[in-house]
């Protein structure tokens, strides 16, 4: 160790998770072999939707201590932490994890009520001095590395995610544990998509939409996110009319972030791998959106674009 180099920055947390419908119980269906994978899944994602980064947060065991699902997390760095806090203050957290547990136990909303503790501190009760909550985190070490339950889990999802152009890697016991981002292509949609595109004189990759893109672009399309809607109905089935009308009913009281997410959420799920970025950068321009694409293109950053 070099003399006078701090330790890094490390925390813990508990995350309970408790399903207020009657028929839903998330410890059973984590205990459930099937839908072990979509339930941890639908955790994985959102506390990257939180952090920003698959990597902002790890999970180190899920505990099903009905009817609580116990999520403990460990935080390698003190950004991370605060965006994870700001998430979860906000809502943006409890939000994520609904849209997930929707989309990959294919149910209908999961209402859920959550708590945050880091050793005998309810974090809850002081979630708007944010300091406090980063010393709770920090005083409370990591007692274990990830269980390891928790690393085959990991192990076979990012497996899925890096090689989704080979539907015949996942094996048996992975198999419900497709990304999110590269759902089963529909009939009709054998023909591959381009492999890059041209955005402003440069040539990128034209990977499928990300959770991270799909958040971004909910977050920050705003009011114009019909008429992007209405851009991506020309190539898209899910998309024509009256899908577009219906999610804004449907969606009206949760406000614009949600409309927006689950009107490219349709387009994603009925698209498939051909749900790609080129079609959603294409959509935005065409609507004067190029400060948001050139966001989801990496561009620029969040800050410049806000």
């Amino acid at each position: 160790k070099m003399a006078g180099s701090s330790p890094p920055w490390t925390g813990s947390a508990y995350l309970f998770l408790q399903s207020t419908c009657k028929t839903i119980a998330l410890p059973s269906l984590y205990e459930s072999s099937q839908k072990k994978p979509c339930v941890f899944k639908a955790l994985k994602l959102a506390l990257a939707d939180s952090t920003g980064s698959v990597n902002g947060v790890d999970m180190l065991k899920v505990h099903c201590s009905h009817p609580h699902l116990i999520v403990q997390l460990r935080f390698c760095r003190q950004e991370n932490c605060r965006r994870f806090l700001r998430s979860y203050r906000e809502g943006a957290l409890q939000k994520s994890l609904q849209s997930h547990l929707q989309l990959y136990l294919a149910t209908t909303m999961v209402p859920l009520e959550v708590e945050l503790k880091a050793g005998s501190e309810h974090l809850d009760k002081m979630l708007k001095d944010e300091d406090r909550c980063l010393e709770c985190i920090y005083r409370e070490k990591p007692d274990r590395l990830p269980d390891e339950e928790i690393t085959e889990l990991e192990e076979c999802l990012k497996s899925l995610m890096l090689q989704s152009t080979n539907n015949n890697v996942a094996g048996k016991d992975c198999s419900s544990l497709k990304s999110p981002s590269q759902p089963c292509p529909p009939q009709g949609s054998s023909l591959p998509p381009q492999l890059t595109f041209i955005f402003q004189g440069q040539q990128f990759d034209n990977r499928t939409i990300t959770p991270d893109d799909h958040q971004k672009f909910a977050k920050s399309v705003s009011k114009k996110w019909k008429q992007v809607g209405r851009s991506l109905q020309r190539s898209c089935r899910a998309l024509r009319d009256p899908a577009i009308d219906t999610v804004a009913l449907e969606y009206e009281r949760e406000g614009l972030y949600e409309q927006a997410y689950q009107m490219l959420l349709r387009f994603i799920q009925s698209e498939g791998k051909r749900a790609t970025i080129a079609r959603l950068v294409t959509a935005l321009e065409e609507n004067g959106l190029v400060s948001l694409a050139e966001e989801l293109l990496g561009l620029h950053s969040s800050e410049e674009c806000s």
